[in-house]
């Protein structure tokens, strides 16, 4: 069964490297990204700091937006989506930051809002083809 997600949770793409080194537990989620469990955006920049790693919050926020009642597989479909957009960016992580119903000609939607967070050990921010092959190497190396 697949963790819920709600405004605050991080998504984080498989790299063990990472998880281990900030020693982050993990629950698979969907297409090589999983969710942190019991940690919230602040105590995981403290982890990353405390590591000598940096982590860059992207002000670019993703939403999509669904149709119909707020339930876990609109939610879970829309963080599908989200994945998608933000997959050739290659940043290695997501944090939820709004999750929204509302009403419009008696019609309810929902909007799933996200921004991209990145982890790595420079204090400047890779370049997007430094960021897709360390990407690469990692799915490489879970196989």
């Amino acid at each position: 069964m697949m963790p819920a997600v709600e405004v605050g949770t991080i998504l984080i793409d498989d790299r063990p490297r990472i998880t281990q080194l900030l020693a982050l537990e993990i629950e698979p989620y969907a297409g090589g990204w999983s969710v942190l469990r019991g940690i919230n955006g602040a105590a995981l920049d403290r982890r990353i700091h405390a590591a000598g790693w940096n982590v860059f919050f992207m002000a670019a926020e993703v939403k999509v937006t669904f149709f119909g009642s707020l339930g876990t597989t609109k939610i879970r479909k829309a963080m599908r989506r989200i994945l998608e957009k933000v997959k050739p960016q290659s940043f290695n992580c997501l944090e939820v930051t709004g999750i929204v119903v509302r009403r419009f000609l008696g019609m309810r939607y929902g909007t799933v809002s996200a921004h991209s967070r990145h982890i790595q050990q420079s204090c400047y921010l890779d370049k997007a083809n430094m960021r897709r092959a360390a990407q690469q190497d990692a799915e490489w190396a879970n196989g």
